[in-house]
């Protein structure tokens, strides 16, 4: 959360943290890291099967791991409250945006796009439109807009993270 400092006449923005919701440690991402656990989970269970049950708890356990601190890099490959600003500060500027009408409206296609294209690191967004037009549809709330309406939304804040500079990434020995 940002906080506002005053001082005088002047109002500084402290930078998001992104802290945790339960702990508070900062650059915390729950939802990359839970998505990230979940298929290391499957995935290590498959691998560690061969060995029998044994072998599938170990290696959902070990899969669990890697694939949470694997999706954690992914989530922090952009800032969910800086491109949120992003938006909300340029939406009205685009072509496909009615005139007058509220950030809301975009808001769930504009968040759709860039938590999207951390979802789905490496594809293109033709090739996963199909699961974006499913994921605005399930959280769209009562914005109003159709796919058709959305859909240029969606794909511009998927083009501003697939052009933004990321940071590098680091490797887990383990």
């Amino acid at each position: 959360m940002k906080t506002a400092q005053t001082t005088g006449t002047e109002r500084h923005i402290e930078p998001d943290a992104n802290r945790d919701p339960l702990t508070g440690t900062p650059g915390a991402h729950p939802v990359g890291t839970g998505v990230g656990a979940a298929g290391g989970a499957a995935a290590g269970a498959a691998i560690g099967a061969v060995a029998g049950p044994v072998g599938a708890a170990v290696g959902l356990v070990a899969g669990a791991i890697a694939g949470g601190l694997a999706g954690k890099g992914v989530a922090e490959t952009f800032d969910p409250t800086a491109e949120e600003a992003y938006w909300k500060a340029n939406y009205a500027k685009q072509q496909y945006v009615e005139r007058n009408a509220p950030y809301a409206t975009y808001q769930s296609a504009y968040r759709t796009g860039y938590e999207g294209r951390s979802r789905y690191p490496g594809k293109r967004y033709e090739e996963v439109e199909a699961n974006l037009q499913r994921d605005y549809e399930r959280t769209r709330g009562t914005a109003g807009l159709s796919w058709d309406q959305a859909r240029l939304a969606t794909r511009d804040a998927w083009n501003r993270l697939e052009t933004a500079p990321t940071r590098p990434a680091v490797l887990v020995a383990g």
